[in-house]
This record gives C-alpha cells, sequence and structure tokens, in this order.
C-alpha cells in the first residue's frame, strides 16, 4: 500500500487563516454595511479604523504562514501558479508562502463569492487542479473535509486524465501475473486490459473456448509494448519463458532448485549497478534451471514500504517468482542437506566474475548477433556495442524484475505527474466542463467502452516527451563528464526533425543542471524537487544527505519515465542509461534511438 505524509494541520490552520482573512471578501462586506448605516463622520471613522486593522493583520500573518510542499514516500513535490513558459521550474520548485496564497487564494475566493460567477479560467484551473490533489494525497476524510470546505462534491471532479488508476491497476496486474487453476499461464490473450473481463463475452460458450487455446497455448505477455521489430530480437518470447521457468507450477516439487540471494550491499554501489548485479544472479539461475528468489533489499528497508513488503524488491514491484516459491526457498534456507545436495544455493556460492561479467543464458541462441543498435554518437550511429550479449540480456532481466509496479509504485508516479503536468491536465479538462462548472457539473455513467476498453489506455502526459539523464559529479573518474549545454545541443537537433518537441523530463542530481535548465525559456522542463548536489561530492554522501527512502523513490519516478519517454539522451559511459536505455528497446522504444553525449567506457 502506499501512504502519503502531508503537513494536515499545518494545512488546515492556514486554510482557515485564509477564510477568516479574505480581504477583498471583507472589503465587500465593510463596504456594503457602511452605505447601510448612512455618510456620518464617526462612521467613517470606524469603517476605516476597521480596514487598517485587517490590513495590518493579514500582513502580519503572511509573515508568519509558510505552506510547504506535500510529500509523498519521502519525495517532495510541489507547484506554482501558471506562467508563459508553463516549465518544471514553475510547477516543481519550492513552494514559498506566496505561491501558496496564490493557489489558495483563488479557490477562496469562489467559495467567499457564491453569489457571483467564477471570473477567470485561472481561479478554476487552481480549483480542479486544488481537487485532484486533495484526492491524491489526502485521506477520506481529508478529502471530504476539502470539498466540503470549497462547496464541491466528489461527483463534480473530472477525471484526472494524467493520473493512473493505482487500485485498479495493482488488480489487474496481480491477475496477469497469477497462473489460473488448471491453465498453464496466467489470462493473457490478444486482448489488453479488462476487455477480457467484459460480461457479454465471458458468457459466450466461443469466447470462452477461445481464451483457453490461447492460455494453453502460451500467449504472449501483456508487459510488452510493440511488435517484435520494435523490440530487441526475440523479447515477447523471452519474457514468456521467463515468466514460466521463475513459475513452476509445483514449487514442492523435488526437481525444483532455487537460488536465494540478497541484493547487493556493497557500500558506494548504487541502485543500478544493485540492479546490473541481480540481472547476473538472474542469468546463472536461468542457466543452472533454478528458480531465482530475491531476499533483502536495503533500499526498501524504509517507513514508506509497509509489513511484509519493507526491505523487499515487491514493494516497488511484483516479485521475481510466486510466493508459494518464496515460501518454499524460504524454508529450504535452514535445511542443511538441501545445501548440501545443491538444492538451494545462495550468492556466496559463485564468485564475482560470474555474477557481474558471467555468460549470458544461450536457452534462446544468440539473437545478440543481429541486433543493429539505434544509439548514436556525434552524429553517427554505432555499428555494435561492445559485450552486445550481455547488454541484450541485461535488457531482457531488467524488464522482467521491473514487468508489473506495485501500488505503491503507481503512487509514487502519480504524484510526480500530479506535480508536474496536472495544472496543464486541468486547464485542458476545463474546456470540456459546462461553462458554470463547478456549480453546473455532469455526471455521467460510466460506459462500457470507458470501463472495458479505455481504462486500459496510459495516462496523459504532454508528448511527444524526451527524457534527459544528465550525470556528472563523481562520474568524471569513470568517464568524461559533459555540460548540461551538450545534451541541449543534442535535444534541439531532435526537435529539428520533430518540431513538435516541446517537453523534457529531466533527471539530475547537480543543482547546476536545475539553473543552468532555467535559461532555456523555449522548452518545458520538468523534474522532481529534491535536495541536489553542489559540487563534487561523491553518490554515496549525497545519497546518504537524502536519507534511504527519497533516494531511492525518486530515482525509481525518474527511471521509469525515462522508460516511457518518446526520446532520450543520456551518457553510455552511466550504467543508470545503460539500463533506462534497456527498458526503452524491451518497450517498444527502439525506433524511437538513443542520443548520447559521449563515447567513454561503453559496454
Amino acid at each position: 500500500m502506499w501512504t502519503t505524509k502531508i503537513k494536515e494541520t499545518k494545512k488546515e490552520e492556514v486554510l482557515k487563516k485564509m477564510e477568516a482573512l479574505n480581504q477583498k471578501s471583507l472589503e465587500r462586506v465593510v463596504s456594503q454595511r457602511a452605505l447601510q448605516m448612512g455618510s456620518s463622520f464617526p462612521c467613517q471613522i470606524c469603517v476605516v479604523g476597521l480596514l487598517c486593522g485587517v490590513c495590518l493583520t493579514s500582513l502580519f500573518l503572511a509573515a508568519l504562514t509558510s505552506f510547504g510542499s506535500f510529500e509523498f514516500a519521502g519525495i517532495s513535490f510541489s507547484s506554482t501558479g501558471f506562467s508563459p513558459r508553463n516549465s518544471t521550474s514553475d510547477f516543481l520548485n519550492d513552494v514559498t508562502s506566496t505561491d501558496c496564497e496564490f493557489k489558495l487564494k483563488e479557490t477562496e475566493g469562489w467559495v467567499d463569492s457564491n453569489q457571483s460567477e467564477m471570473k477567470t479560467d485561472d481561479e478554476k484551473t487552481a480549483l480542479l487542479y486544488s481537487a485532484w490533489d486533495a484526492i491524491l494525497t489526502g485521506s477520506v476524510k481529508g478529502e471530504r473535509k476539502f470539498l466540503k470546505r470549497f462547496g464541491l462534491n466528489r461527483s463534480s471532479v473530472p477525471n484526472a486524465p494524467h493520473l493512473y488508476n493505482c487500485k485498479m491497476s495493482a488488480r489487474v496486474n496481480k491477475r496477469f501475473d497469477t497462473r489460473i487453476k488448471n491453465e498453464s499461464f496466467p489470462p493473457w490473450t490478444s486482448w489488453k486490459g479488462l476487455l477480457d473481463t467484459y460480461p457479454a463475452s465471458a458468457a459466450n460458450e466461443q469466447l470462452r473456448y477461445f481464451r483457453h487455446h490461447t492460455m494453453s497455448e502460451g500467449a504472449y505477455p501483456p508487459w510488452i509494448t510493440g511488435s517484435d521489430e520494435e523490440n530487441y530480437p526475440l523479447t515477447r518470447k523471452v519474457q514468456r519463458d521467463m515468466w514460466i521457468h521463475q513459475h513452476p507450477s509445483n514449487c514442492r516439487d523435488p526437481n525444483v532448485r532455487f537460488l536465494v540471494a540478497d541484493w547487493e550491499r556493497i557500500p558506494g554501489l548504487g541502485i543500478g549497478a544493485q540492479i546490473a548485479g541481480m540481472c547476473g544472479l538472474l542469468a546463472i539461475a536461468i542457466k543452472e534451471k533454478r528458480v531465482l528468489v530475491t531476499n533483502y533489499y536495503n533500499r526498501a528497508d524504509h517507513d514508506g514500504c509497509k509489513g511484509s513488503f519493507r526491505a523487499s524488491w515487491s514493494c516497488y514491484f511484483l516479485p521475481e517468482t510466486s510466493q508459494e516459491c518464496r515460501d518454499r526457498a524460504f524454508e529450504l534456507l535452514a535445511d542443511k542437506e538441501a545445501w548440501e545436495k545443491g538444492i538451494i544455493t545462495g550468492k556466496d556460492n559463485y564468485n564475482s566474475k560470474e555474477i557481474w561479467a558471467g555468460q549470458t543464458p544461450r536457452v534462446w541462441g544468440d539473437p545478440w548477433t543481429y541486433l543493429q543498435p539505434t544509439t548514436e554518437i556525434n552524429g553517427s550511429l554505432l555499428a555494435y556495442h561492445r559485450k552486445m550479449d550481455r547488454r541484450w540480456w541485461r535488457a531482457q532481466a531488467v524488464r522482467y524484475l521491473m514487468r508489473f509496479r506495485t501500488e505503491y509504485m503507481c503512487g509514487l508516479l502519480n504524484v510526480a505527474h500530479h506535480a508536474a503536468f496536472g495544472k496543464e491536465a486541468a486547464k485542458m479538462v476545463l474546456t470540456s466542463l459546462p461553462k458554470d462548472w463547478p456549480k453546473e457539473a455532469t455526471n455521467n455513467p460510466k460506459s462500457d467502452m470507458e470501463e472495458f476498453v479505455w481504462a486500459s489506455h496510459k495516462p496523459w502526459i504532454p508528448r511527444p516527451l524526451l527524457s534527459m539523464h544528465v550525470r556528472m559529479g563523481d562520474k568524471a573518474c569513470e568517464m568524461k563528464v559533459v555540460e548540461f549545454e551538450g545534451y541541449m545541443h543534442l535535444a534541439d537537433r531532435i526537435r529539428n526533425h520533430f518540431p513538435h518537441l516541446n517537453s523534457v523530463w529531466l533527471s539530475t542530481e547537480m543543482q547546476e543542471v536545475i539553473d543552468k535548465s532555467k535559461l532555456y525559456s523555449n522548452w518545458n522542463l520538468y523534474y522532481t524537487n529534491v535536495k541536489r548536489q553542489v559540487g563534487n561530492m561523491s553518490m554515496a554522501t549525497y545519497e546518504a544527505s537524502l536519507g534511504r527512502e527519497t533516494s531511492t523513490n525518486y530515482p525509481l519516478v525518474n527511471f521509469l519515465m525515462a522508460s516511457e519517454a518518446d526520446f532520450f539522451i543520456g551518457a553510455l559511459g552511466s550504467t543508470w542509461c545503460y539500463l533506462i536505455d534497456g527498458m526503452r528497446n524491451t518497450g517498444g522504444k527502439v525506433m524511437a534511438g538513443y542520443l548520447s553525449v559521449n563515447k567513454d567506457r561503453f559496454w
């Protein structure tokens, strides 16, 4: 489950103060009362004195009031009002008290003037954005209080097109990752999403036979996007075969063997290196016909991951194997005979060379030999990558390990989407609402098309979207680092061919890069709002300064945003970019290409 950490008390205090001290409303009320009382000099003196008092009090409270950004599982996201640039530096930078007053005064102003019409579209945009914000980040009780305070009800708030339905996604993902009783596979068919649950088709005998036949034959898994030509060779077959390997029908069969391994915890090792190490262990498990079972994951050992999900990869992504196999493997950990017979092995059974540079599984032949990279350096495509087999395998392994997100990970993405794209989405949605919204609101029931077909569509984000990972800092000891200007030069090159490209999702650990990004007013730049490095501190020191929860959550958000962007710019010398490229090349993005700022240490 994903949870929120919102400064509820502070939020409520600010709202109450703003309600009590809405200066325009008080001026209006006092002015009306003054006219009724007449034009006597004593009355005028009283009115002037009262207005001066209100002004002084408002200034005093404004100096004391500070309304910060909301926090979600260790990541801070915040947003400010619209500006001509409409960029992320406007959405995701620290929120000052002035920013907060801008947003709240717009919505409060609507409540205080219920008798008059909403004057501007900006006021409606701020109200809709705030309503989505309350629904996304608040408890049910908090959501109700917010809606009541602003004169809204849940049915009058339209769906947010930029957000996932995380509860529904979690149910669908679990269903697609669980073998149906008496079947060889989960309900993988040629249909996507919820379409095969449509009641009318479920009652159709011919369709039921078709589903049974398709599942028996083993349709391709639903987490692969695009055709074979849009992915690395054999991606769909490899993903299906890996799922079968990792999900034996009977985990207690004496022929089923296991490899149980913690995630790497070597000091200074980043998330990318940890994932690369686990890809190596998965390769060993495939070659030795063992089921890989991951154990302790230090980066998930924080308060955001609850219950059994704490310290587990399954806090962020569905487990690599079934719960039955995990239970059986952990039973065998205490069985001395099982160790002696080789029924179970651990990471200590293999040396570092086998884990980090071992042979790629040959189960599927050698499809990397006819792989043409779509990576460009200095205006030329690479003919091949060094260690092409390892590149192909790690792409397959990371795709499998991240095949389905948990509800918690989905929630992290939602908060990032809302902070970055929420106001644009609100402005867009308002164009289709009644002119007098929220006084006049439509409450149409969901149609079958919306529930069973469109529900599987991904949320709206501004497209085309370019993802850019700028790696600098201590990476200079491993590769040639390139200044931000070099990345933006490549961005301009992409836009020369795709002139409708305006949006960039920027991920970086360097504050210098964020500062420079504000100079590019002809781009819409989005980024997460976390503390960044100043100077050349080590990555380990930087992550320690953020804390475990934040230093894990925000990179994973950036990773998934990069994997789904339309274009990508990175550095071949970065392991993180290496893995992002692998996710993209098993996610239908082969023909989008990868522009690299350097050619150092390429794999």
